[in-house]
């Protein structure tokens, strides 16, 4: 812990250079899920690629969204100082305290307890302002009005759901209230869970990015309804590699159902069926992504080569077969 926080001391000891940091100015929101335990941030901005700049997030550590005048280094030092075990009022005040562009800043972070703290610098660009709930902080700056991040603070407690939910719920309600006063360009989120596996890269439920859209907002909870389709995919894999059908295939339900656009998934599904001897299971799901698209027909022929099919002419052949079946 020792060493942590000597190397924080010393880059907070570099002094920071306004030309460099970046025009985040945005609205934002970090929250934790009681619950569950799970950290996030959402962001949305008139500024290209806002999710590289402002949100940060560990599990089981905390989260950081940094913007206006942004300084983008407190989102790894804030989580290392609250992985040392500094509280987020604490790293926050860490990182403020040396920062000779405070006045340009605006800050907020949760630590895996749910302790919150938030700074809008006195020089943030009106309407510059923050809220900090219960398991929450929200924060805005070169806003249309000051009714943003009230109207931002109200949506994630009163809205049902999940953490993801709730986060893009804050996000819509403070574009509804006026958002930036220069448009949208570009939105994020980020999510991991409440316990850490040991695994940073499975850890991160949800990461997603809009660098550039007429609406971030709405392309942003297109691109949650494909995670949550996703992850239910991925579950239903591990849950087929333990043998569990009954299970596995309600997991492949549920993420079917979110994205019935996406022939991919019901494809994949199919494989892992035939190739665990469900075989009447997997044919009329195979003939159904071949209607739709039959470029999958050449991706059959080329599973058994590289062990996704069984290597035997006519297990393949039967698969093929449902390409040219009617209806």
């Amino acid at each position: 812990m020792r060493s942590t926080i000597l190397i924080i001391t010393f880059l907070l000891a570099a002094p920071s250079t306004f030309a460099a940091d970046p025009r985040a100015h945005t609205f934002s929101i970090v929250a934790r899920d009681p619950a569950t335990g799970e950290l996030g941030v959402a962001v949305q901005s008139h500024w290209f690629s806002v999710g590289s700049v402002v949100p940060w997030a560990e599990s089981g550590v905390g989260a950081v969204a940094t913007q206006s005048i942004a300084e983008p280094s407190y989102g790894p030092l804030g989580l290392a100082l609250m992985r040392a075990g500094r509280t987020a009022p604490e790293a926050l005040k860490a990182l403020t305290s040396t920062d000779a562009q405070i006045d340009l800043r605006q800050v907020a972070m949760i630590d895996a307890k749910g302790n919150v703290a938030a700074h809008t610098g006195r020089k943030a660009i009106a309407a510059a302002g923050d809220q900090v709930g219960v398991n929450y902080s929200v924060q805005a700056n070169l806003m249309r009005n000051a009714t943003i991040w009230p109207a931002m603070a109200a949506a994630f407690e009163k809205t049902k759901g999940d953490l993801a939910d709730r986060l893009v719920a804050a996000l819509e309600a403070g574009q509804r209230a006026g958002g930036d006063i220069r448009g949208r360009q570009s939105a994020a989120l980020i999510i991991v869970r409440g316990t850490p596996s040991g695994k940073p890269w499975t850890d991160r439920m949800f990461d997603l990015r809009v660098e550039d859209a007429a609406e971030p907002i709405v392309e942003l909870k297109r691109l949650v309804r494909l995670q949550r389709a996703y992850n239910y995919m991925n579950r239903g894999d591990e849950l087929a590699g333990e043998k569990k059908w009954t299970e596995a295939m309600e997991q492949y339900r549920l993420g079917a159902g979110l994205a019935p656009e996406i022939e991919e998934l019901p494809y994949w599904v199919a494989v892992t069926l035939f190739t665990a001897g469900r075989e009447d299971e997997a044919l009329p799901i195979f003939k159904d992504v071949f209607r739709r698209n039959r470029d999958w027909v050449e991706v059959t022929r080329r599973l058994p080569a590289s062990g996704f099919l069984p290597d035997d002419p006519a297990k393949l052949q039967k698969i093929l077969n449902q390409a040219e079946m009617k209806p």
